[in-house]
C-alpha cells in the first residue's frame, strides 16, 4: 500500500472528520458525524455560513435523538474553520460537498488534496460526476489524485443510510476500501462499486422514474399527486425493505425471477416507459411547481422535512434497519 493512502488512523480509529462546503449535503453529512460522536470541523465560502450550518444541525438533532446519539455525541462538537487549509489540517478524513459545478469540483478537489495532512482520504459527494472527471487537476501522485473517491449520500445523509463509493481511474483502490470501510464504521449502508457509472446505481434508477413521470405531467396523463401516491401507496411500501429485483421476483410466485421473466418479458416491448427527457418547457416547469405547492398545501418547508424525517424514521424501525449508535 503506497504511504500517502496509509492514512494516520484505522477507520476505526478515526476522531475528526472536515466537512467542506455546508449546505444541505454538507450540513446533512456534518449533522450525521456529529451523531455518531466525531468532531466536526466545517467550512464554506458563503458569509452567512455558519448560522446556516449551526440552525441545519440544531433542526436535524431531534430526528437524530430519536434514531440513538453516540457516546459522547454534541453538537457543541462542530467547528467552523476560517480557511479550508484550517478545516482540514487535523483531519482524518475530508468530505467534500460542494455545489455541482464540475469546475468547481476540480480546483477544489485539487486544492484539498494538496491541504490534507499526508494519507487523508478525501471523499465527494457529487451526485453524478466521475471521479475520473473530476480528479484531473489534482496531483496525479497517490498523495494527490490517488485518495480522491466518491462517496455519494442520499438526503438527507443523517437519516438515509446509503452511500455510494467509487474511485476514478487514478484512485488508488487502497482508498476506496479505507472510505469504504470509514462509511460502514459510520454507520451508513454501503455500495462499493467496481467501476464508475454517470450518476452511480440509485440516482440512475431514481432519474429514470422522475423522467417518465415528467412525461406524464407535461402530457396530462396525470398529476404530481397521483403520481406520489402511485409510489408512497404502491411499490414505495414494498421498496422500502425489499428492492425492485428481488420485489419482481416475488412476482414469479415459486418460480421467482425465472417464471417472472418468461410470463413477464414480452411486456418489454410495451411502450410502458419513455426514458429519453421530455423537454422541460415553461409549461412542464410550471405544471411540476404548481401540482407540488398544491400537494403541500399549508404545509411549510419545515413542516415537509420533519413530516419526511419522521417518516424515514419510522419505516427504518419498523423494518429494524437503525443500525448502532455507537462507535
Amino acid at each position: 500500500m503506497p504511504d500517502a493512502i496509509s492514512a494516520p488512523r484505522s477507520p476505526e480509529d478515526v476522531r475528526r472528520v472536515a466537512c467542506i462546503g455546508a449546505g444541505v449535503i454538507g450540513g446533512g453529512w456534518a449533522a450525521h458525524f456529529l451523531a455518531r460522536g466525531y468532531d466536526v470541523t466545517a467550512w464554506d465560502p458563503a458569509p452567512d455560513a455558519e448560522d446556516r450550518l449551526r440552525r441545519l444541525v440544531a433542526a436535524a438533532w431531534p430526528a437524530l435523538e430519536q434514531i440513538g446519539l453516540a457516546k459522547g455525541a454534541s453538537q457543541d462538537r462542530l467547528t467552523v474553520a476560517p480557511t479550508l487549509a484550517a478545516a482540514v489540517a487535523d483531519a482524518d478524513f475530508v468530505q467534500e460537498s460542494a455545489p455541482e459545478k464540475l469546475e468547481l469540483k476540480r480546483s477544489l478537489l485539487a486544492e484539498l488534496a494538496a491541504a490534507a495532512p499526508p494519507g487523508v482520504v478525501i471523499a465527494s459527494s457529487t451526485s453524478g460526476y466521475p471521479m475520473t472527471d473530476m480528479q484531473t487537476a489534482a496531483d496525479h501522485s497517490a498523495a494527490g489524485a490517488g485518495r480522491l473517491v466518491v462517496g455519494h449520500p442520499f438526503n438527507p445523509p443523517y437519516l438515509i443510510p446509503l452511500v455510494e463509493v467509487v474511485g476514478g481511474e487514478r484512485t488508488d483502490r487502497e482508498a476506496v476500501e479505507w472510505a469504504a470501510r470509514f462509511y460502514d464504521v459510520a454507520g451508513k449502508s454501503v455500495i462499493t462499486m467496481d467501476r464508475e457509472l454517470p450518476g452511480f446505481i440509485a440516482n440512475r434508477l431514481q432519474e429514470a422514474l422522475w423522467r417518465e413521470a415528467l412525461h406524464m405531467v407535461a402530457n396530462g396523463e396525470a398529476s404530481v399527486e397521483d403520481i406520489d401516491a402511485s409510489i408512497t401507496e404502491g411499490p414505495g411500501l414494498r421498496w422500502a425493505f425489499m428492492g425492485p429485483c428481488l420485489t419482481f421476483a416475488l412476482a414469479g410466485g415459486e418460480g421467482g425471477m425465472a417464471h417472472m421473466l418468461d410470463h413477464f418479458g414480452p411486456s418489454l416491448k410495451s411502450p410502458w416507459t419513455r426514458l429519453e427527457a421530455p423537454e422541460l418547457d415553461r409549461a412542464l416547469r410550471d405544471a411540476m411547481v404548481d401540482g407540488c405547492a398544491a400537494a403541500a398545501g399549508e404545509r411549510t418547508y419545515a413542516d415537509l422535512v420533519a413530516e419526511r424525517d419522521q417518516g424515514v424514521i419510522d419505516v427504518l424501525r419498523a423494518t429494524g434497519r437503525l443500525g448502532g449508535t455507537a462507535r
